[in-house]
C-alpha cells in the first residue's frame, strides 16, 4: 500500500506547520513579525536512518542550523516479511516524536517530512504514516522511486550547478540512478537494491541479485556519462574507509574524488574484513559499518557497468534536493561558492563589502585568468578577514583550517587547499614552520605551480588589506598593475596619505614573489 504525497498543510502537536512534498513554498517571505532568519526543517525517514535537518534560511549554499540522525533500521527484514521492522518502527516513532518537539522550539517556518523506499514498499507503510500523524501531527510524504532519484540529483546540483554525469543514491532498501546534463535532471529511476535487501542472502544469491538489479537500472537509465556522483550514507562510509587506508589528508567527504583503481582495491579489502576489524576503523558508526561490506559489492558492480572516468562523493542528497527544488531561478543561478563566502564575510568580517573592493583591486594582476581561477580569487578576497578575531599567533593556521573544512559547495578538494594556502599567506610572511608543514601535507592535492599561485595571491591580499586597513573607500583611490618588469602601486589623491614603510615592504614581498621590481607612484 502506498501513501501518496499531497499539497495540504497541517499543524503538528507542537504547533509546527508541516507541508506536503509538492506544496511547500520555501522561498516565500517570512511571516509578519518573524524574528531572525527563516529556518526550514526537513525530516527524512529512510530505510536505515531517520534524520532531522534544519537549514538556517534559504541560501544558495546550505547552512545547517541543526542535524541529527538516528539509525532505526525500519527496512530491516523487509525483503523477507514485506513489512517494516517492529523494532525499527518503535525506534523511528520515538525519533520522530523528538524531532517534532525540537522543531517546535527552533522557530521553524515550515517542516516537510519525506519517507522513501521502506515506507513506499512495505505492506504496513500506510499504517506507519497514520500512526506518526496520530502521535505527532506530522504528515509523512512518501516519495516515488523516480521522485527520490530526481531529488537526490537536485541535491548534487545544489553543490555543483554544472554537474554532468550519473547520480547514484543508495539508501537502506533501494538505489536510485539519475542523469544530469545541462544543469537539469534528464532521467531518473529506482531499483529494489540496498544493503538491507541483501542481508540473509548467500554470496551466490547476493551476486546474482546485484547483477540483475544494476542491469535493470542501467537499462532504465542507459546514458554513458564521464562522471559518477555518489550520494548516500553507505557510499560516504566507504569513502571514509578509503581515505583512512590511503592516508588522505583532507577528511571532508563532500567533493572527495578517489582514483577508481584504488577505490576498487578498497572495495575488495572491505569485503575481506571481518566485522570486528571494520568496527575499529575511525569514521562511520558501527551500525553503518555492518552494511558496508554489502554496499561494497554493489558499488564494484556499479562501477563495472557504468565505467566512469571519474567519480565524486556528494555530501548533498535528497534533503538538499528539496531545498534546491524550491529555490527561485535567480537564486539557483548564483555561484554556491561565492554566495557562501559572501554570507561568511557579512557575518564575520570587520568591513562587510570590502571583499568585493579587494577583488576589483587585485583583478589587474589576473587579467588573463580563466573563470575557474577568478572565482577562487574572488572567494579568497571575500574570506580574507573572516578570522580576524582569532589570536594573531594562530590566525594563519585557523584561516587554513576553516576554509579547507568549511561546509560550502561548488568547490573541489584541490580548490579548498588552494584557498587555504592563499589565506594562510594573507597572514604569514613566509611558508616556514607550520606553513611548510601544511604545504608538504597537502602536496598530493596541489601541484608546486598551484602552491606558488596560492602564495602569491596571499601576498596580494596581505598588501591590499594592510594598505587600506580593510576599510571601504581606500582601495578605490589606488591601483596595482604590472608594467613590463615592474609591479607598480599607484596612490591617488586622498590615498597618498596611506603610503608608508610597511606598504613598501609588503609591495616588495609580492613583487619578489612574482619576479618583478617594484615602485610606488603618488598621483593627484
Amino acid at each position: 500500500m502506498r501513501h501518496r504525497a499531497g499539497t495540504r498543510t497541517r499543524t503538528g502537536n507542537d504547533g509546527v506547520t508541516t507541508q506536503g512534498l509538492s506544496g511547500m513554498d520555501l522561498a516565500r517571505p517570512a511571516p509578519a513579525g518573524a524574528v531572525g532568519r527563516r529556518r526550514i526543517g526537513v525530516i527524512d525517514v529512510g530505510s536505515n536512518s531517520v534524520r532531522l535537518v534544519v537549514f538556517d534560511g534559504m541560501e544558495r549554499s546550505p547552512a545547517y542550523f541543526y542535524n541529527e540522525k538516528v539509525l532505526c533500521g525500519l527496512g530491516a527484514g523487509l525483503g523477507e516479511t514485506g513489512r517494516l521492522s517492529p523494532d525499527g518502527w518503535m525506534s523511528a516513532l520515538a525519533a520522530l516524536r523528538r524531532f517534532v518537539a525540537l522543531a517546535g522550539r527552533m522557530e521553524i517556518s515550515g517542516l516537510v517530512a519525506v519517507a522513501t523506499a521502506a515506507i513506499r514498499d512495505a505492506a504496513d507503510g500506510r499504517d506507519f504514516c497514520d500512526e506518526v500523524h496520530r502521535e505527532t501531527g506530522l504528515q509523512l510524504n512518501v516519495a516515488s522511486g523516480a521522485e527520490e532519484a530526481r531529488l537526490a540529483a537536485k541535491g548534487v546540483l545544489l553543490g555543483w550547478p554544472d554537474a554532468e554525469g550519473l547520480v547514484c543514491d543508495m539508501g537502506g532498501a533501494s538505489m536510485e540512478l539519475a542523469h544530469l546534463t545541462g544543469g537539469e535532471v534528464a532521467a531518473g529511476e529506482t531499483s529494489p537494491l540496498g544493503p538491507l535487501k541483501l542481508v540473509g542472502l548467500s554470496e551466490a544469491e547476493r551476486e546474482k541479485y546485484i547483477r540483475k538489479a544494476i542491469k535493470a537500472l542501467r537499462k532504465a537509465v542507459p546514458v554513458e556519462a564521464p562522471r559518477l556522483f555518489l550520494v548516500g550514507g553507505s557510499w560516504r562510509a566507504i569513502a571514509r574507509l578509503d581515505m583512512e587506508r590511503a592516508g588522505y589528508p583532507l577528511k571532508v567527504l563532500h567533493g572527495y574524488q578517489p582514483p577508481i583503481p584504488r577505490l576498487l582495491e578498497t572495495l575488495d579489502w572491505i569485503r575481506g574484513q571481518d566485522q570486528q576489524a571494520l568496527s575499529g576503523m575511525p569514521g562511520p558508526s558501527a551500525a553503518r559499518l555492518r552494511l558496508v561490506p554489502l554496499a561494497s559489492g554493489v558499488l564494484a558492480e556499479l562501477i563495472r557497468r557504468v565505467a566512469p572516468s571519474s567519480l565524486v562523493v556528494s555530501g548533498y542528497g535528497l534533503r538538499e534536493g528539496l531545498l534546491y527544488r524550491q529555490m527561485p531561478e535567480a537564486m539557483r543561478a548564483l555561484d554556491p561558492l561565492i554566495d557562501a563566502c559572501r554570507h561568511m564575510e557579512a557575518s564575520q568580517a570587520r568591513s562587510p563589502g570590502f571583499g568585493d573592493a579587494l577583488f576589483q583591486w587585485v583583478s589587474p594582476l589576473y587579467a588573463e585568468a580563466a573563470r575557474p581561477e577568478t572565482r577562487l580569487i574572488h572567494a579568497a578576497c571575500l574570506l580574507h578577514d573572516v578570522n580576524w578575531r582569532a589570536h594573531p599567533d594562530y590566525r594563519a593556521e585557523l584561516c587554513f583550517e576553516s576554509v579547507t573544512r568549511a561546509n560550502i559547495g561548488g568547490i573541489d578538494h584541490p580548490e579548498r587547499v588552494f584557498l587555504g594556502l592563499a589565506l594562510f599567506n594573507r597572514y604569514k610572511a613566509s611558508l616556514g614552520g607550520s606553513g611548510a608543514a601544511e604545504t608538504a601535507r597537502y602536496a598530493a592535492l596541489l601541484s608546486p605551480e598551484r602552491t606558488d599561485a596560492a602564495v602569491s595571491l596571499g601576498r596580494a591580499l596581505r598588501l591590499g588589506a594592510m594598505l587600506s586597513g580593510s576599510a571601504i573607500g581606500v582601495l578605490e583611490h589606488t591601483a596595482i598593475r604590472r608594467e613590463a618588469e615592474t609591479l607598480r602601486l599607484t596612490l591617488r589623491g586622498p590615498a597618498r596619505a596611506f603610503a608608508g614603510e610597511a606598504v613598501e615592504r609588503r609591495l616588495q614581498a609580492l613583487a619578489q614573489r612574482l619576479g618583478l621590481a617594484h615602485a610606488i607612484e603618488l598621483a593627484e
